[in-house]
């Protein structure tokens, strides 16, 4: 399909999977109509600056640190929420540029993170069958015919919920909240006696003498903005499509489509399909956009998904997201590697070390070994080394909170602790501390290449 024949709605000629089964799509469309009157959650001017970012993570200048949660909630939102998942990013982001003298371009899961992909249409528990849990945009996680049942009102819970974090992360990182006059508060208490919180707290010296040193020589850091904010994107998976389709809007001045709801969407392993209705949608809008790539991803399809989604070579446009597996990244990712290289694309390279490391203990728990995570990004690493082609960055998901999901890190998680509070609705996510752990293994990788 040509560019000018694309339209917000020529998905739907495709088949789409992972969409849910509405039971009233009178009621769906509805809602999706008075979507479309909504203003825009993100501008096309943001998108534009973060393909610029990511450009220079492309090219190697900067590197890209993506983090956020597993899936939002709908229960568990308010301010404290939003600001305590921005601390951890925060800190994260101020190891590895202070540890790797790079810029780290800083984009969340979050604010529009409320849909998830699943195995199986549906999940039983003892005799009963009920409709999978796909995020709280859907339905509900709770285990009953009413909560299962997808609701489109939730569609417009999650667009309102969405503009509401956007307004709180606007306020913190440009209010004073990203201040590097504030590195020392960006500890949470359950970290900052912590081995990882010690090391932080190093950096954080560090740079107070850094910023007195600058004041000294009669720099006016004051007028420095760069020094009191950043800039801070919003991405998550672009899963539902007629919840993004009802938010795509042409910009006035390029005139190109952009899908509002995000300054970064990305197709997930199980919605990748050439011809298939993400792809097509993904093709026509110029937001930068990711593609997860799993261990199965051929050089063929993947040098055709970056022939779909970046046709013109635009460096920044697409990210490929790799969740290959701890032990299968170093033989499967440099073919691909290599492939990508060959071909001219200027894609930029991000590891996701989570999703291919999940398993269930005996119990039934998902967990994901510390270990195996940075493994994983040890091996990516090593793979780009080995096809002399950039690591750009990481995906991760994670909380704040001090929760036990994630097994291992310095004050480790056992198995046998892992119902202490085990909280997350879906995937499980590392925890500040382990946050921070990661943090500083990816700077040193950094500096070691």
């Amino acid at each position: 399909m040509s560019p000018r024949e694309w339209s917000p709605s020529s998905w739907r000629e495709r088949p789409a999977a992972q969409q849910p089964d509405w039971p009233d799509e009178g009621a769906l469309e509805r809602v999706l109509k008075s979507m479309a009157d909504l203003p825009p959650l993100v501008f096309a001017g943001e998108a534009r600056d973060l393909t610029a970012d990511l450009a220079e993570v492309a090219a190697g200048r900067a590197f890209l640190l993506q983090a956020g949660d597993c899936a939002e909630s709908f229960e568990a939102f308010n301010a404290t929420t939003v600001r305590e998942r921005l601390r951890v990013i925060l800190q994260m982001a101020v190891v590895l540029t202070y540890s790797s003298g790079l810029p780290t371009v800083k984009i969340g899961r979050i604010a529009g993170q409320f849909a998830k992909p699943r195995s199986a249409a549906t999940e039983a528990a003892g005799d009963l069958e009920l409709p999978s849990f796909r995020g709280h945009m859907v339905n509900d996680h709770a285990f009953t015919a009413g909560g299962r049942a997808a609701d489109p009102e939730r569609l417009l819970r999650a667009y309102h919920q969405s503009a509401a974090t956007l307004n709180l992360l606007r306020s913190f990182t440009k209010g004073g909240f990203a201040d590097l006059n504030r590195v020392h508060s960006w500890t949470q208490e359950f970290v900052a006696q912590s081995p990882e919180g010690e090391r932080y707290e190093r950096i954080a010296d560090e740079i107070d003498r850094a910023l007195r040193f600058m004041k000294a020589c009669g720099v006016d850091t004051r007028s420095q903005p760069t020094l009191h904010e950043t800039n801070f994107f919003t991405s998550h998976e672009a899963l539902i499509l007629g919840y993004e389709e009802a938010l795509t809007r042409r910009d006035a001045l390029s005139g190109a489509w952009y899908d509002s709801s995000a300054h970064l969407v990305w197709i997930g392993e199980r919605t990748r399909q050439l011809g298939g209705a993400h792809l097509e949608f993904f093709a026509g809008i110029a937001n930068p956009v990711g593609c997860k790539l799993g261990p199965g991803a051929s050089v063929e399809e993947v040098l055709a998904l970056c022939e779909a989604l970046n046709p013109g070579r635009v460096p920044g446009r697409l990210t490929l997201i790799t969740r290959m597996g701890a032990s299968r990244v170093e033989a499967a990712l440099p073919p691909l590697l290599r492939a990508v290289r060959d071909a001219g694309h200027p894609v930029v390279w991000a590891c996701d070390p989570m999703h291919g490391n999940t398993f269930s203990t005996a119990s039934g728990r998902k967990t994901r070994r510390l270990d195996d995570i940075l493994a994983e990004i040890a091996g990516f690493f090593a793979a780009h080394r080995a096809a002399g082609t950039t690591p750009g960055g990481v995906h991760v998901e994670l909380t704040s909170d001090d929760v036990t999901e994630c097994l291992g890190g310095s004050r480790a998680v056992l198995e046998s602790g892992l119902d202490d509070r085990y909280e997350t609705m879906c995937d499980p996510r590392l925890n500040g501390r382990q946050s921070l752990d990661l943090a500083f293994r990816v700077a040193e990788l950094l500096r070691a290449g």
